[in-house]
């Protein structure tokens, strides 16, 4: 037998490269952008891609389209959006119905002009303030609002990247690409039936975290603030706090130090501790006593919870004037004033460059003036010290910060704000500025001056020539990992094609199917998709999934549209875990859910949409 009787088809070596990449993005040991360029790199080096070819999918439409509307969706989230939409979603009251209408309904008609994931990030730390200021649970809320950024996708050609890929694949096949609101039929419709079963019906479906996921109870602050005051053989004495922490070798964060009953945020604090400083810090026993063995600090008052202000904002950075005194005390001590310590919560996302790194590693206070207060996870608060934790995403944390960089530092960082206490986060207002911008590249599109990767970059070049976003939030806008992710699977896919194993997964389906009518294989095909999207990134499945939609519709020969736009929505269906998509991931920490949560609403939404979208999509594109 020859070398070359030996050697596997082309087909062969796809499927086999293809279930490798599947079985690393389901094992999640690797990130998901780290394995789609193996993919890509192994099927150069197998023939399947040619060496040419390797790289073109970096300047293809479709992840050139994906680019500039990230920058845009950033654009939006600068321009004032936060202030206009939290000051009318807040007017809704108590009644939980109508939060849930106001806050999943914004989200689907954000989602349908920007990234989703950008959609959703507006709205969360509304939805956690909403649920503050109500006394509700923020699991009722956070589950349907990520859902509802997902259904807000489906509406347009760039409100999730699958639309974008769809889009793209029916322009190379066909020469002629879907158009701005050529998914609006359909994906209205699905939308606002989904909206209706969220409002309705699915909120029910999502547990009650009542507590556990209030990041009050998580953060409660009062039991650990302390004052430590600097004696005259303390050695900490000439120390900055800096060199207080490397002498403690622990990331204890000192919130402020006092002078004269003068109080410095600790941030802000870079001179020397001198004898009679009050230092304010977070602190449990165990980290108390070691001030005490190593620096010489004396507790002289813990903050009695009762003390604390009725305000949620204040309470952990308030003292209180009826404090303990220090048993040293000529006279009554003036209770500190605390005016101006911001502390801010924040969620770490998918693409956090937190995640598996510690406090040191990413030096938060020295290179971003951070100081981490507190960590929770999975609902609760941390116990371990805090210089030993190594961030994942969903992670909660509570940060001090300057007011001037803070929302620079957590841009930056990857992490999303959640809610501040005494903290604005606001950027200048140029809305009206955005929106025309968008609407100009809008209409570029409907009238086929420009395709929609041209019209997108260019809206995006002028915001940042204009100033609507400076140039390093514009670069840091671009989600590295989705782009490198689309750029490497756009040619395995279509080596997928090529070599043939796209018209053998449709024979099969075809053999299958034939005594069937079509829209039994177009069922198929949908729940296959979906459960796709639910273990790998959407783009991932949608990119997967296109060239098998074509061979079927060749199969059956028939119209290749209405094949293409069930890929189109079931790619964007990934509601059955918090792996399938960012928007799952991101309330995974602040609403307190678990794996298992996501199934119980995502199952029955994702059979509601599936339900409504056959129909829809026959009667819209017929075969």
């Amino acid at each position: 037998m020859s070398i070359e009787d030996m050697a596997l088809a082309p087909s062969t070596l796809v499927f086999i490269v293809l279930g490798l990449t599947l079985a690393a993005f389901i094992w999640g040991r690797f990130r998901y952008d780290l394995v789609a360029l193996a993919a890509l790199l192994g099927s150069v080096m197998l023939g399947l891609v040619p060496t040419e070819s390797a790289f073109m999918g970096f300047g293809h439409p479709a992840v050139i389209t994906v680019a500039a509307v990230l920058v845009l969706s950033r654009g939006f989230e600068r321009s004032g959006v936060v202030d206009v939409i939290a000051n009318q979603v807040l007017k809704v009251g108590e009644n939980l119905l109508l939060q849930l209408l106001v806050l999943v309904g914004t989200v689907v008609m954000l989602s349908g002009i920007m990234n989703n994931v950008g959609a959703l990030a507006l709205l969360l730390p509304v939805a956690m303030r909403l649920a503050r200021e109500h006394n509700t649970s923020p699991s009722l809320l956070l589950m349907p609002l990520a859902f509802g950024s997902l259904l807000g996708g489906l509406t347009t050609l760039i409100g999730t990247p699958p639309n974008i890929i769809i889009s793209s694949y029916r322009g190379e096949v066909t020469g002629e690409s879907f158009s701005m609101f050529s998914f609006s039929p359909v994906g209205i419709v699905v939308a606002l039936v989904g909206l209706a079963f969220i409002v309705l019906v699915g909120w029910r479906l999502t547990p009650k975290r009542s507590g556990q996921a209030s990041t009050d109870e998580m953060f409660d602050t009062a039991n650990y603030l302390v004052e430590l005051k600097v004696g005259e053989e303390s050695k900490a004495k000439g120390l900055t706090l800096q060199q207080l922490r490397d002498e403690l070798d622990e990331t204890i964060p000192v919130l402020a130090v006092v002078r004269d009953d003068n109080r410095r945020a600790g941030y802000n604090f870079h001179g020397t501790l001198q004898e009679g400083d009050i230092l304010l810090l977070e602190a449990g026993p165990d980290e108390l006593q070691l001030l005490e063995d190593k620096a010489g600090l004396s507790a002289i008052a813990e903050l009695d919870e009762e003390a604390q202000p009725t305000d949620d904002d204040q309470e952990a950075t308030e003292t209180s004037a009826d404090a303990p005194k220090d048993k040293n005390a000529s006279k009554e001590r003036k209770p500190v004033d605390t005016e101006g310590l911001q502390l801010i919560e924040a969620v770490v996302r998918n693409d956090s460059m937190m995640i598996n790194r510690s406090v040191r590693q990413l030096r938060l206070n020295q290179q971003f003036g951070l100081h981490l207060v507190a960590v929770a996870r999975d609902g609760g608060r941390l116990k371990q010290r805090l210089r030993d934790i190594r961030f994942k995403n969903g992670d909660i944390l509570l940060l001090q910060g300057s007011e001037n960089e803070i929302s620079e530092s957590l841009a930056t960082l990857g992490c999303l704000p959640l809610a501040s206490r005494e903290l604005y986060l606001g950027q200048p207002r140029k809305l009206a500025m955005s929106l025309a911008i968008f609407a100009l590249a809008i209409i570029a599109m409907l009238f086929d001056l420009l395709p929609a990767a041209v019209a997108m970059s260019t809206a995006a070049l002028i915001s940042l020539l204009i100033g609507v976003l400076p140039l390093r939030e514009g670069y840091q806008a671009i989600d590295g990992p989705v782009i490198v992710l689309l750029a490497a699977m756009i040619p395995v896919g279509e080596a997928l094609e090529t070599s043939g194993g796209a018209d053998l997964i449709a024979e099969a389906l075809l053999s299958y199917g034939s005594d069937w009518p079509v829209v039994v294989t177009m069922v198929g095909l949908f729940l296959l998709s979906m459960l796709l999207s639910n273990v790998v990134n959407n783009a991932a499945a949608a990119l997967l999934m296109a060239p098998i939609a074509v061979s079927l519709a060749n199969g059956f020969n028939v119209s290749l549209d209405p094949f293409l736009m069930v890929v189109a929505v079931s790619a964007s269906c990934a509601f059955l875990t918090p792996i399938g998509h960012q928007s799952n991931t991101l309330v995974l920490g602040p609403g307190g859910y678990c794996f298992g949560d996501y199934w119980k609403l995502g199952l029955p939404l994702s059979l509601v949409v599936l339900a409504v979208a056959i129909p829809m999509i026959l009667l819209v594109w017929p075969l």
